[in-house]
């Protein structure tokens, strides 16, 4: 049986955030450098991801820095200057889309060509193999025969996302916020404008819909077809998240992680045993609901028209309304302090009441104001913020370890010592007087 190699990329808003998703068992880490990456909000010091990459290091885990934003020609100066500073801390690869930055003295590091190139044909996936990149990430728009097709016409590395936000726009080719609010996607900037409220008209100008979140599309979620995506050849998973929090990313990569281990015919590119949350679920934390996107073509909604919030798992229905609680048909446990979504209505549970079947829920009527006209009776009833679970994943502490077997033996002139750890041994003879024991 044929070894596939397969890394899970993991994404990280700083380096405490990286150290933590790779202990839950990430591959690789990729992480904003101080300027021009994708997302302006996420840059990191060069010293601190040389803390993170010495950290990686460890467990054979890689670095990747992101310098993928379009270039001024002034500041392609700045950028190459970067890129060395990068290396220098130890990145392993860096993620690019500005060509511009070919054309300069870069050290000698793997350039992967981010999404922003839109990489969705084979023709074009070639042409970036030959003039020097390393990896291609590509397209989310991509159906798995075009997948297919793009593997069979090249041999560089393909990395797919797995798993995140998706923008409404086909990957790299977004201008509406630069259009509407001068902020462009592809310098960094993008305005979220696909998250916001919008009104439908007719060719007429008669209103179809008033002020629903047309554009807002649900989260990607491919956990299904990681073994469909492994065979069709992609070697690298990666989730988004670069603006995410630490528990977010503990759980989607321990989900991740978990599922990876369940296949025997891959080999990780990392070592180490890691320390994944055993029961992670990615309804857990942040979840607009969940598309696999055009993986199998369209095959169902992708897109939430009344929230662009997080809305969680659904853990029952609405069975009674009053201006000050509610009370649902639910099987979970919901304790104070859980987050409560119905439909566009969200709130944080100050009691929750078992009775007879149901769960009689109060929230704090000072600080949440809730709009009960907006909720009925038989809407589904989620739970976006899980006390309990999250507890779990704050109270975790780093624990990615190396197994090591160490192996004490003697020789005709003395002792011999070796360590082995993921399949690297290192050993030292050394000479020594050697005397008969003199009592038991």
């Amino acid at each position: 049986m044929s070894k596939h190699y397969v890394e899970l990329l993991a994404p990280a808003r700083d380096v405490k955030v990286g150290m933590a998703a790779i202990d839950c068992g990430a591959d690789a880490i990729y992480i904003g450098a101080p300027r021009f990456g994708a997302r302006a909000a996420a840059g990191n010091s060069i010293q601190d991801i040389e803390q993170l990459a010495t950290y990686a290091h460890k467990f054979n885990c890689r670095v990747l820095a992101t310098l993928n934003t379009l270039l001024s020609d002034d500041e392609l100066r700045y950028a190459n200057q970067m890129a060395w500073e990068l290396y220098n801390a130890g990145v392993d690869a860096l993620i690019i889309q500005d060509f511009g930055l070919l054309e300069t003295h870069l050290p000698p590091i793997r350039l992967h060509a981010s999404t922003q190139c839109n990489n969705t044909t084979a023709e074009h996936v070639k042409w970036l193999q030959d003039i020097g990149f390393s990896r291609v990430v590509l397209a989310r728009e991509l159906s798995i025969e075009q997948i297919r097709k793009i593997r069979r016409a090249t041999d560089i590395e393909l990395e797919a996302f797995v798993h995140g936000a998706l923008c409404v726009s086909y990957s790299g080719e977004c201008y509406m916020s630069e259009c509407l609010r001068g902020r462009s996607a592809n310098r960094g900037e993008c305005a979220q404008m696909c998250r916001l409220p919008y009104d439908l008209l007719d060719a007429d100008g008669n209103e179809l819909l008033s002020q629903k979140h047309l554009l807002s599309l649900y989260d990607m979620d491919r956990s299904a077809y990681l073994n469909e995506l492994i065979d069709v050849g992609i070697t690298t998973f990666k989730i988004e998240g670069r603006l995410k929090d630490e528990n977010y990313v503990k759980n989607i990569v321990s989900y991740y992680h978990n599922l990876l281990q369940k296949r025997n015919d891959i080999i990780r590119t990392s070592c180490g045993k890691a320390a994944p949350v055993s029961n992670a679920n990615p309804d857990k934390t942040f979840h607009r609901s969940a598309t696999d996107y055009f993986l199998h073509g369209r095959t169902r909604p992708m897109a939430n028209h009344e929230t662009p919030k997080s809305t969680g798992e659904q853990i029952g229905y609405v069975a009674a309304i009053t201006p000050y609680n509610i009370t649902i048909n639910c099987d979970a446990d919901i304790i104070s302090g859980d987050g409560i979504c119905v439909a566009s209505e969200g709130f944080q549970v100050q009691r929750a009441e078992q009775r007879n079947g149901k769960v009689f829920l109060t929230w704090d009527k000072a600080h949440s104001m809730v709009d009960v006209s907006k909720i009925h009776i038989g809407q589904p009833v989620f739970r976006n913020y899980d006390h309990r679970f999250n507890d779990i994943l704050n109270s975790m502490r780093r624990q990615r370890k190396r197994i090591v077997k160490i192996d004490f033996a003697e020789t005709d002139n003395g002792f011999r010592l070796a360590m082995t750890t993921d399949n690297i041994t290192a050993s030292q003879s050394f000479d020594y007087p050697k005397q008969p024991a003199n009592n038991v």
